[in-house]
């Protein structure tokens, strides 16, 4: 069935399943920052067993779990390094700056991962005028790179690299699940070398709210504490954790399908002669580069918004498409015909 309209602006678009609005009506509830929510504690204790990490803790979003984690590994005045493109450093507000009091060594991630060696190289060496380099970010999958997933092989790497200099790695899985089926890896083993993992309920698992934060029981203490200094103690919050119980027991292996659909557009664009690599495109997301047709990608998300297709302009020339469980393969078939028809 195709839709009215066709949203790629975001996997964060889709709605809770019936199962899901059922299960928030019945969740048993507590006081959270109590420690007395059954629902909260369930969700955190599941999703730690799903990561083999010691324990869990229930976070509002993806980006308050991500600036907990640096919260919990640094002091104010250190350095991290992370990629020049990704989340933490490009879509959440500065705050690894202005909450954490942190400086940033930001290196070439383009391609979806930073080289090991230039990691390493970016360590800052024992001196009176430098910062102290504590802490390794990666991201998996990585969102502007066009949803690339890294293997447990890399990640390992430079999780040594980091371990062997005495720093940490958090690793922004907001999309994890996307990359350990994509890759057809456990997704234990994927996260296994890094201190910490935040991922999100609420993207292609079709929670309506909430991210996750698992590391170990150390860690989630400490973080427990931030996450409180950051105003994200919850009272009944059940009603919300339920859902993401359903997310991590039902919605991740029918992600395929979106990742199925995404190489649908990407073969489909080819064929009309767009210039686009559909092997590079292997999750959900699907970046285009507009300059070909001579239009900004704001003109061209104009155009398929009056046709009722809804897409993202990222920048000048730069146009995201992102798959989830409410974009069928009809509306994939659609969104080409108004390439074809509209746009070429």
């Amino acid at each position: 069935m195709v839709s009215d309209v066709i949203d790629l602006r975001s996997d964060t678009v889709t709605k809770p399943t019936d199962e899901m609005r059922e299960a928030m009506q019945e969740a048993k509830v507590g006081d959270d920052v109590l420690g007395e929510d059954p629902t909260v504690k369930e969700l955190e204790e599941l999703a730690a067993n799903k990561m083999d990490k010691e324990a869990g803790l229930f976070v509002t979003s993806g980006t308050q779990g991500n600036i907990t984690s640096l919260l919990t590994h640094t002091e104010p005045g250190e350095e991290i390094i992370f990629g020049r493109d990704c989340h933490i450093y490009r879509y959440e507000v500065g705050g690894y700056a202005s909450l954490a009091g942190l400086s940033s060594r930001t290196l070439d991630d383009s391609k979806g991962f930073m080289n090991p060696s230039e990691i390493e190289e970016a360590v800052r060496e024992e001196n009176i005028h430098h910062p102290e380099t504590s802490l390794l970010c990666i991201e998996n999958t990585h969102n502007v790179a066009g949803g690339i997933p890294v293997d447990s092989h890399y990640t390992k790497e430079v999780s040594d690299i980091a371990h062997d200099n005495d720093m940490k790695v958090h690793l922004d899985g907001a999309r994890i699940f996307n990359a350990s089926e994509a890759l057809d890896e456990d997704i234990a083993e994927l996260v296994g070398p890094v201190d910490s993992v935040q991922f999100c309920l609420s993207k292609g698992l079709s929670a309506p709210v909430g991210s996750m934060l698992v590391g170990s029981e150390e860690f989630i203490k400490r973080a427990r504490k931030n996450r409180k200094r950051l105003g994200g103690g919850m009272r009944q919050a059940g009603v919300i954790a339920a859902p993401g119980i359903i997310s991590l027991e039902k919605m991740v292996r029918r992600l395929k399908e979106d990742h199925k659909n995404a190489r649908i557009l990407t073969d489909g664009l080819k064929e009309m002669g767009i210039d686009i690599e559909p092997n590079k495109y292997k999750t959900n997301i699907v970046m285009l580069d507009t300059s070909q047709f001579e239009k900004t990608a704001e003109e061209l998300r104009v155009i398929l918004e009056e046709k009722s297709i809804l897409t993202l302009a990222l920048g000048k020339n730069l146009m995201r498409f992102v798959t989830h469980r409410e974009i069928s393969r009809e509306d994939i078939e659609r969104t080409l015909n108004v390439f074809e028809e509209e746009i070429l």
